[in-house]
C-alpha cells in the first residue's frame, strides 16, 4: 500500500501553480513522445477525484474542476462539450476535444463526468457557494443544452459514435452504447441536485425551474427506456424469443426494434442461468448488443438506474459467470470478445483490440472497484436484503482483493491484462497506469478502512456527510480494522 500511495502522489502534476489532477500513466519513453499518456484526462481522473474527495483533499478538486469549467467549449459546433484531456505547456493549457486522438475520436463520457464529480465535491466539502456559483450553473446549462435538445429519434437516449466513451477504439459500439446512457442518467442526477441549490435558495426564477423540471422528466423517461429495453433476464429473453417480427402499425410495442430470434446468442442461455439478469451494451434496431460491459452495469447499480432486486439479479449473474468476470485478474471490460471474423468486420483489424485484449475481452484492475462499491452501496440502501448472496458476493470481491494485492504490484500496475483468465500483462499495456493504482486505493479504502465512505457516490442523497478522514483522531477497535467481511 505504501509503494500504491507514493505512485499515486507522484502521478498527481501542477498546473499553473497548483496541483490540478494525475497524468494518465508514469511510464514516459523517448518513443512515446507523441503519445499523450502525460496529459491530465478527465475520464481518468475520476477515481483520481474520488479518492482525493475521500482524504480531504478539496483544494486539488475544486481546482481540476474549475480547470475543466475554462476548457468547457464555447465553438459554435461543439458548445459546452468539456475536453478529452490537457496540458500545461509553456504557460498556455492546450486541451484535446478530439482533435488530436487517435482517430479523431471525441469522448462524450468526459462531459458527462463532469456534473457527478462536481455534485460529489459540493457535497463532501459543504462548499455550496460553488454549487450555486453563476460559473457552474452556467457550465450545466451548457451541458444540458447539449444533451437535452430535440432530434429525429423519441426515445431520450444519447446518440454517439464508435470509441465516444472508455472504450475508444472501434468495438461497434457506436448508437446508444450502455455506460453512455448510465453516465447520461448519473449526469442528469447531478445536474438536478446542482440545480436544485440555486431553486432551494430563492434564487433559481422561472428559467431554471422550467429546466430542472424537464431534466428530471428526461431523466425519469431515460430511466424507464432502460429498464425497459436493455435489462434481460432468463424469461425476459424467452419472451423475446416469441414475440413476433415484421410488425407495423400500432402493435410494434410487443417486437418494437424488430429483434430477430436468430440474433439471440447461444451463450446467453447459460450465461444468465435462473435469476441472473443484466443491462445488455447497447439496443439497435434489429442489432441489439447482448456483450456484458463491466463499467455500465456497475454504474447502474451505483447510480441507482437498477432496483434493489435487479441489482441482486446482477450480482448473482457476477458470481455465476465468475470466471469469465474475474479469472485471475479482476475484471473483464466486456464479455465475450469478438472472434476472429467479427474482429476483423467491427474493428477495422485493429491490432490492439485482438481476442481477449485491450477492450476486446481484456481484464482491467480498475474496473472493481465500481462493483465493490455498487455491493456497498446495496448493503447500505437495503440492509435487510438478501443476506447469503451478499456474504457470497463480499467474499468473492475479498478474493479478488487479495488477488489484485497480490499480482499488482509485481506487475508494475499495469494498465490492463490479456488472455481468456487474464494472465499475461497486456500487449501494449503502459507499466505504473494511474486508474490502475488509484483504482486500487479506492477498494482498498471501501473494503478495509472506511466502507462508509461508499455514501459519497450517492448522488440522491442531499443530506449532511460525514466522511472518514474527518474522524480519523477517533480510533477504532482492531475487529472494525479487519475486513468489510466482519458482519458475515
Amino acid at each position: 500500500m505504501r509503494q500504491a500511495e507514493e505512485l499515486f502522489e507522484q502521478t498527481l502534476v501542477n498546473v499553473r501553480g497548483q496541483l490540478a489532477g494525475a497524468v494518465a500513466a508514469l511510464e514516459s519513453s523517448v518513443h512515446d513522445s507523441e503519445l499523450n499518456y502525460g496529459e491530465i484526462f478527465l475520464r481518468d481522473n475520476v477515481p483520481v477525484m474520488v479518492y482525493l474527495l475521500l482524504r480531504g483533499r478539496f483544494e486539488i478538486v475544486r481546482h481540476f474542476l474549475d480547470l475543466c469549467l475554462e476548457l468547457q467549449s464555447r465553438s459554435y459546433r461543439t458548445r459546452g462539450v468539456f475536453p478529452t484531456s490537457f496540458v500545461e505547456e509553456d504557460d498556455k493549457i492546450l486541451a484535446d476535444y478530439g482533435q488530436r486522438s487517435i482517430g479523431r475520436i471525441t469522448s462524450v463520457d468526459a462531459s458527462l463526468w463532469w456534473p457527478v464529480l462536481c455534485w460529489m465535491y459540493v457535497r463532501a466539502s459543504g462548499d455550496t457557494s460553488y454549487g450555486t456559483s453563476p460559473k457552474v450553473q452556467r457550465a450545466v446549462q451548457l451541458l444540458l443544452d447539449l444533451v437535452l435538445q430535440p432530434s429525429f429519434y423519441e426515445p431520450p437516449v444519447l446518440f454517439v459514435p464508435d470509441c465516444a466513451f472508455m472504450i475508444d477504439r472501434p468495438m461497434d459500439v457506436w448508437g446508444a452504447p450502455l455506460e453512455v446512457e448510465v453516465l447520461l442518467f448519473g449526469c442528469l442526477k447531478s445536474c438536478c441536485q446542482l440545480m436544485s441549490l440555486v431553486e432551494g435558495g430563492g434564487h433559481g426564477g422561472p428559467l431554471i425551474q422550467q429546466r430542472l423540471e424537464l431534466t428530471r422528466t428526461w431523466m425519469r423517461d431515460l430511466r424507464v427506456y432502460l429498464l425497459n429495453h436493455y435489462w434481460v433476464t432468463s424469461k425476459t429473453m424467452q419472451v423475446l424469443r416469441r414475440r413476433p417480427t415484421e410488425q407495423y402499425g400500432d402493435y410494434q410495442s410487443r417486437n418494437e426494434f424488430n429483434v430477430q430470434p436468430e440474433v439471440i446468442p447461444h451463450w446467453l442461455q447459460e450465461w444468465l442461468d435462473d435469476r441472473g439478469g443484466y443491462l445488455i451494451g447497447n439496443m439497435r434496431t434489429g442489432r441489439p448488443d447482448f456483450r456484458f460491459y463491466s463499467l455500465g452495469n456497475a454504474l447502474g447499480s451505483l447510480f441507482g438506474l437498477l432496483t434493489g432486486p435487479q441489482q441482486l439479479a446482477l450480482f448473482r449473474l457476477v458470481i455465476h459467470n465468475r470466471q469469465h468476470l474475474m479469472a485471475e485478474m479482476p475484471m473483464r471490460i466486456c464479455h465475450p470478445p469478438m472472434d476472429q471474423d467479427e474482429w476483423i468486420t467491427n474493428t477495422g483489424m485493429d491490432p490492439k483490440n485482438w481476442p481477449w485484449s485491450y477492450h476486446n475481452g481484456g481484464h482491467w484492475p480498475s474496473l472493481l472497484w465500481p462493483m465493490a462499491a455498487a455491493v456497498l452501496m446495496h448493503q447500505r440502501l437495503y440492509p435487510n436484503d438478501d443476506l447469503l448472496l451478499l456474504g457470497q458476493t463480499r467474499t468473492m470481491l475479498e478474493e479478488c482483493y487479495w488477488q489484485q494485492l497480490n499480482q499488482l504490484p509485481r506487475q508494475q500496475w499495469a494498465e490492463y491484462f490479456d488472455g481468456p483468465t487474464g494472465t499475461w500483462v497486456g500487449q501494449q499495456a503502459r507499466i505504473n497506469q494511474t486508474w490502475t493504482i488509484v483504482g486500487f486505493l479506492l477498494l482498498h479504502h471501501l473494503m478495509r478502512k472506511a466502507p462508509q465512505d461508499v455514501k459519497l457516490l450517492d448522488l440522491d442523497d442531499v443530506g449532511p456527510l460525514r466522511l472518514s478522514f474527518q474522524d480519523q483522531h477517533e480510533k477504532s477497535s482492531p475487529d472494525e480494522r479487519k475486513s468489510f467481511l466482519k458482519n458475515y
